[in-house]
């Protein structure tokens, strides 16, 4: 039974206890833009993109807990500002050549561009040189396009139990590895139907030998824009704190 509600942008939305104001919106049918947030894992607020304003104060959606009476501000022009340069600013770190990259048409991130209307990178290139991983018979790794949105790291550790990846460095020199002596994915246990083969939003993990295949106008968010799939991100028990 709902207990309580509480408003975006004017919309009333209502909850259940242990419910962050992500879930809830997800769960009524309201879209919150967001990238590292994922309905089978417990939130914890990497990207920064879910940032919302609760009674005038700045915070992540996917980690405050709905409470009732909250007024949240999510698509006002200030705070899609933010969003938008918080998008510019993932893609000039990375290397995120749409065009030549198998997962266009399938990426979140592009996606999220086009909702937001993010058609510049405004910021200066990095270029990162990142080397790519093709070791895997079965998988290609693409460091470059990685936005450290843990997913990858989160679903080896809690759902396969193998802990293939993690994250290295401290601040800019941060990024992705894998955990083998070699560094390469050929070194584990990873295997193509492990759930850390399915999270990534972006191109960093791609199964070989399947790029392409499917036409454009006929890719996930091809017909309709990234919100229009609000329902693919409904919470579940999971990411409501009842994984054991």
């Amino acid at each position: 039974m709902m207990s309580a509600t509480f408003t975006i942008d004017g919309q009333e939305v209502p909850f259940t206890p242990g419910q962050s104001v992500m879930q809830a919106a997800l769960s009524a049918g309201v879209f919150i833009p967001h990238l590292c947030y994922h309905p089978e894992f417990r939130p914890h607020g990497s990207c920064k993109l879910c940032t919302v304003k609760v009674n005038g104060r700045p915070a992540t959606s996917c980690t405050l807990p709905a409470a009732a009476g909250m007024d949240v501000e999510s698509n006002t022009p200030e705070i899609l500002d933010k969003r938008r340069a918080l998008l510019q600013m993932l893609l000039v770190e990375g290397n995120h050549f749409c065009p030549s990259c198998e997962k266009s048409g399938n990426c979140k991130l592009q996606a999220l561009g086009y909702e937001l209307e993010v058609f510049t990178p405004h910021f200066n290139q990095f270029y990162p040189d990142r080397p790519v991983d093709a070791s895997h018979p079965d998988v290609l790794l693409d460091f470059n396009r990685c936005i450290l949105c843990e997913l990858c790291i989160r679903a080896s550790a809690e759902v396969d139990g193998k802990n293939v990846f993690a994250l290295s460095g401290r601040g800019i020199t941060k990024h992705l590895i894998v955990n083998a002596e070699s560094g390469k994915l050929a070194d584990t246990n990873f295997a193509l139907t492990d759930k850390a083969a399915q999270v990534c939003p972006v191109g960093v993990i791609l199964e070989k030998r399947v790029g392409f295949a499917v036409p454009i106008g006929q890719r996930h968010y091809d017909a309709a824009p990234f919100s229009a799939h609000v329902a693919e991100f409904k919470p579940t028990p999971e990411s409501q704190g009842e994984r054991s």
